[in-house]
């Protein structure tokens, strides 16, 4: 039985790009229609950063190219690339959420977070289907 599967590099471009998409929807529905204020503090006592549509899209497409681009090193390099990528990109993502932390506002917090969950999640499902043939 054959299947009629895009190439893995499709899979995973296409696991980016939903990655992303799933941190601008929660962006959206946070900012300008629930009207939360995303903001956050880059240092103590520093300056608060606005976290503007561009930020979460520039964030949400370069991490998880770095992902794809780790996990490309590790299935080169070893057996079990796939299994040492879902751990990392796990720890990855849940060491994320003290990004969260510095939100000036529990909306922003919980957005903030909410965006890190859906674009590890998104992209470790999108790996992992990627890789089963």
């Amino acid at each position: 039985m054959a299947e009629n599967r895009a190439p893995r590099w499709r899979q995973r471009a296409l696991g980016v790009l939903l990655a992303a998409l799933a941190a601008v929807l929660i962006w959206v529905v946070a900012v300008p229609l629930a009207g939360v204020d995303l903001e956050a503090t880059v240092a103590e006592g520093e300056a608060l950063m606005q976290i503007n549509l561009g930020l979460v899209v520039a964030a949400a497409l370069i991490v998880p190219l770095l992902g794809w681009g780790l996990l490309a090193l590790l299935e080169r390099v070893t057996r079990n690339g796939l299994r040492i990528w879902v751990i990392v990109a796990g720890v990855f993502t849940l060491l994320s959420l003290a990004g969260p932390s510095t939100a000036e506002t529990g909306g922003a917090m919980l957005t903030l977070a909410l965006m890190h969950l859906a674009v590890g999640g998104v992209l470790i499902a999108a790996m992992i289907r990627s890789a089963r043939r």
